[in-house]
């Protein structure tokens, strides 16, 4: 194989059917994908180019450039496929651990520093879920007189904690009836 024959070869053919090929591909598809096919079509000529006949050079280029653009188009087909496949995905926010573990020790701290009938009344109703009336017969006393004791626990646990991890009043135990 003698380089400066092929290369010789090749820059013929190239100057020869570069327009054609190029008109046939930007006939195609985009322009700016058109670039890429042609210059993916006379790689793949340099690369086979003891394989070209001579005398159907044009349309062995041709067949070149129409399997590039069919493979180009699959692979548009495929990200398209993709990307609507991931745009209808749910997506989840992920919290980080640490900003949980904080939380959770300013609760704890904040939570051994109420008595300890209001931390019975709060893990009756939260750690538990116990309704009012079964935490009220647990602590020997009626459903309103529970009630105010959970009222009075969740607002001394509030106080105990600062004002960015104070919770919503419904969130620290539910008091149903």
């Amino acid at each position: 194989m003698d380089i400066n024959t092929d290369e010789q070869r090749f820059n013929e053919l190239y100057h020869r059917h570069h327009t054609a090929v190029a008109n046939y591909v930007r006939r195609r598809t985009t322009s700016d994908d058109a670039t890429d096919v042609v210059s993916e079509v006379f790689l793949t000529a340099w690369r086979r180019l003891d394989e070209i006949p001579p005398a159907k050079a044009l349309p062995w280029l041709y067949g070149v450039a129409r399997r590039m653009l069919a493979n180009a188009h699959r692979s548009q087909r495929r990200r398209g496929t993709l990307t609507e496949m991931l745009a209808a995905q749910p997506s989840h926010l992920v919290d980080d651990e640490a900003d949980s573990v904080i939380v959770d020790l300013s609760l704890a701290r904040a939570f051994d520093a109420l008595s300890d009938a209001d931390q019975e009344v709060l893990r009756l109703a939260v750690w538990e879920e116990l309704p009012a009336r079964q935490a009220a017969a647990v602590l020997g006393c009626t459903a309103a007189a529970f009630h105010v004791r959970l009222h009075r626990a969740r607002t001394r646990l509030r106080n105990h904690l600062s004002p960015a991890q104070r919770a919503p009043q419904t969130s620290l135990g539910r008091a149903d009836a």
